[in-house]
């Protein structure tokens, strides 16, 4: 069976390092066979979680049409920027909407449904020397909080503001082939999953 992988970034800037790298992720997992979408979370904008904004409103809008396409995939490949070694504001506040339940907790309206049973690769890109390394641990308990099984390879690519060639490809081809083969394995282990 085709394995669906959704590509993001958990960065809205619009010259993201790491929108880059989720593009090219989104590009590896279409080449090995899986049906792939890429979405920009700067399409999906909603409010800091806070739990009245929750009670009095429920879930915003675009976090419902976020978690629809969650649902509709099987695997994730998440390019997650490092903030002060942890995850960014964005991602972690996506991942907090999205994680809420919209009605009675069970089966596809609990907040784990849109996490539970999927496969993530996880990437970072960063100017720095470490390539946002070290905040993909954090990353990995919290979707593995969620019930996400994470693979155990990553891509980390340091001094990224060099990394990419003026079309947004990856410049050198031994990451190219890291990111390439990451997103095989997140395409095969989903599309196992799902069969």
């Amino acid at each position: 069976m085709t394995a669906r992988i959704l590509a993001f970034a958990g960065s809205a800037r619009r010259d993201s390092l790491n929108k880059k790298l989720a593009r090219a992720a989104h590009a590896g997992a279409k080449a090995a066979g899986a049906e792939a979408t890429f979405v920009d979370l700067e399409d999906y904008p909603m409010p800091i979680y806070h739990g009245d904004l929750e009670v009095a409103s429920g879930m915003p809008q675009m976090a419902r049409e976020l978690r629809a396409l969650l649902l509709a995939h099987d695997g994730l490949l998440i390019a997650s920027p490092e903030n002060n070694s942890s995850i960014s504001a964005l991602l972690k506040n996506t991942i907090d909407w999205l994680s809420r339940d919209v009605g009675d907790g069970k089966g596809s309206n609990s907040g784990l449904a849109p996490w539970r049973g999927k496969v993530a690769g996880m990437l970072a890109a960063s100017p720095g020397a470490f390539g946002g390394v070290r905040h993909l641990p954090h990353l990995r308990q919290v979707l593995a909080g969620l019930g996400v099984t994470v693979v155990g390879a990553q891509v980390a690519v340091p001094k990224a503001h060099e990394a990419f060639a003026a079309d947004g490809s990856l410049a050198d081809e031994r990451v190219a082939r890291q990111v390439r083969s990451l997103a095989e394995a997140v395409a095969g282990l989903a599309a196992k999953l799902r069969a």
